[in-house]
């Protein structure tokens, strides 16, 4: 099994992230709602759902929103704010899920840059693409990865629940790489996050192979321009 399909799964992974701040993201989405001026009624897939909080703010706006993630558990928890305009599948990223089916495809909060191989990043693309609308927009949210690894905490340790996850990152391989050591009473678990090294110029390779053309970059959830050093967000907007 892959370390994101091991790991997302975890009900540890929602305790070592349950903190994540809902009033930005829910900032971040009013500002794309309101920068790209999407009507009520606009279809959109969020791609990479997880528990679906970004789609369920989506559809607190009037969107008809399809999540989708890999995580059977994120899904199940996801389907309880299920209702007719919000639906919720668990679904591999890298396959079409409905072609030329929304106006807006979104992959948010850096939930890309998992996979093996070189060319699944490009599939995956391509299917965000293909599940798009002519005319549709693809919004992707990724770390700032010049910033993370200038930045980058070799160690640290958070008691969470009264459980110790010991964090310890590097940069191999152009990967970033996080172990989470977690020791939970005389149980001892270990995980690793591996987020491909993605700049700007690889995803603007990927998107223009997609057949996308990128219209805004923006440096953070305020839709502030990208400066290369010190945006804390990669976040672009593409057309089909």
């Amino acid at each position: 099994m892959s370390w994101f399909a091991n790991w997302f799964d975890s009900s540890y992974y929602h305790i070592l992230y349950k903190n994540r701040d809902e009033k930005e993201a829910e900032l971040f989405i009013d500002n794309l709602v309101q920068h790209l001026q999407i009507p009520q009624g606009s279809t959109l897939i969020d791609i990479a759902c997880g528990k679906g909080r970004h789609a369920t703010y989506f559809n607190s706006l009037g969107l008809d929103v399809t999540g989708v993630d890999l995580s059977p558990n994120s899904i199940a928890t996801a389907t309880k704010n299920e209702n007719a305009t919000l639906q919720f599948t668990v679904h591999d990223m890298r396959e079409v899920y409905q072609k030329n089916n929304f106006d807006i495809a979104t992959n948010l909060f850096t939930s890309f840059g998992y996979f093996e191989k070189e060319e699944d990043e490009q599939k995956a693309i391509n299917a965000m693409a293909t599940n798009l609308k002519s005319g549709g927009f693809l919004i992707i949210d990724f770390m700032n990865v010049k910033k993370v690894i200038t930045n980058l905490v070799p160690k640290e340790q958070k008691t969470i629940d009264n459980i110790v996850f010991n964090i310890t990152r590097k940069v191999e391989n152009g990967h970033i790489i996080k172990d989470i050591e977690i020791i939970d009473g005389t149980k001892k678990q270990h995980f690793q996050e591996k987020v491909k090294a993605i700049t700007l110029a690889d995803y603007s390779e990927f998107i223009s192979n997609a057949g996308l053309k990128i219209i805004d970059i923006f440096g953070n959830y305020k839709l502030d321009s990208f400066e290369d050093n010190i945006a804390d967000r990669l976040i672009l907007i593409c057309k089909k």
